[in-house]
């Protein structure tokens, strides 16, 4: 099972952090100050995958890939394949380089429900759902139609609200 996804930007700000199991927030913050503070010390020649039990508990397991200014990070339980959760964190990048045509932090920060969007249709409640960059995007697509048709729909009749108390 996939613990958290977070997207960390180079200064240890979270841009993106998602825990699949009740934490309170204090704890959420303590983990992702600890997360940060692994990744950032650690050199760039050395492998993306760590043993994390000390901050997320037995059999926990981190994989992370640095873009440009942003952390990519998956924390797992050991039913995991380390490997494909780094495939897992290449398919969200794409995916989302496909939303917004090169990804950048600005992106998600001011995208926060179109985020939140893309990554629970590739995860949710910490299962995987869907590999397939494409078939994330026909998904996201779709809610997008369908939150604009929402948008303009008015529950106000044109005849009520063109009328004028005289």
């Amino acid at each position: 099972m996939i613990k958290a996804v977070m997207m960390l930007n180079t200064q240890g700000k979270p841009r993106l952090a998602k825990f699949y199991d009740y934490l309170p927030v204090e704890k959420q913050q303590e983990l992702i100050r600890g997360v940060f503070s692994v990744l950032c010390s650690r050199p760039e020649n050395v492998s993306n995958f760590l043993e994390i039990d000390s901050l997320f508990g037995p059999d926990s397991r981190l994989v992370y890939k640095h873009y440009a200014t942003l952390y990519f990070v998956l924390v797992f339980d050991g039913s995991e394949n380390e490997l494909a959760m780094l495939d897992l964190i290449q398919v969200l990048v794409e995916t989302l380089d496909k939303c917004f045509s090169n990804v950048c932090e600005l992106d998600i920060v001011f995208n926060y429900s179109k985020m939140h969007a893309v990554l629970d249709e590739i995860v949710f409640g910490g299962q995987v759902l869907e590999t397939s960059s494409a078939e994330v995007m026909k998904a996201v697509e779709e809610i997008s139609k369908l939150e604009a048709a929402s948008n303009s729909i008015s529950l106000v009749p044109k005849s009520v609200s063109g009328w004028r108390g005289r």
